[in-house]
């Protein structure tokens, strides 16, 4: 009789809609690993040098295991906060970096207030945040640093100039799609503020 043929790993996608996002990551979120890691990578090697993206002080929000810490480390960038409530571990373990375990709840409630960067880098994450959550987080964050850069999946979010973004650049690598957006409340430099892990 034939082996059944195994059936391949449910999508991560499928495992959000089954489990719900909060679940995935509190059942996986010690092992997590964005599939996607490599063309991340790929992608952020061509952007950050023809976008002229400043690497002085970059906020990881939504930092997974780390793939783009350590990535952008190996584009030059030698100070990065990473947060994650939930792939906090498996950050560390990667990183050697303790990574802040704060929500978009807390962000949208103003737990960030005073921290400046010079770059923010939301990496296959801001379309999990609450549409309801969405505008309050996307305002927190455009105080404190002059750029925003999404690595996405998909199209979604799209930030809305209201909620104190503009969009300037976009490119699509290897169906990862990246979008800088530039704050119209911190255009100029940035005073980075010092920050202990939470």
């Amino acid at each position: 009789m034939p082996r059944p043929t195994p059936r391949p790993p449910a999508s991560i996608r499928s495992r959000y809609e089954s489990l719900g996002v909060d679940a995935f990551y509190r059942d996986e979120g010690d092992e997590y690993r964005n599939p996607h890691e490599e063309a991340i990578g790929r992608l952020l090697a061509q952007i950050v040098p023809a976008w002229n993206l400043d690497l002085t002080s970059v906020l990881d929000l939504a930092a997974g295991s780390g793939e783009v810490t350590l990535a952008l480390r190996a584009l030059g960038a030698r100070r990065i906060v990473g947060i994650d409530p939930f792939t906090f571990r498996a950050y560390a373990k990667r990183t050697g970096d303790v990574a802040q375990r704060l929500t978009f709840a807390q962000i949208a409630a103003g737990v960030l207030q005073g921290r400046q960067y010079s770059l923010i880098v939301c990496s296959f994450a801001l379309h999990l945040c609450e549409a309801s959550r969405l505008p309050g987080v996307a305002q927190e964050l455009s105080r404190m640093a002059p750029a925003l850069l999404l690595i996405m999946p998909h199209k979604r979010p799209a930030l809305r100039p209201e909620w104190g973004w503009t969009l300037t650049e976009e490119k699509v690598v290897e169906r990862v799609r990246a979008r800088v957006y530039l704050s119209s409340l911190r255009t100029t430099g940035f005073q980075p503020v010092q920050t202990a892990p939470e």
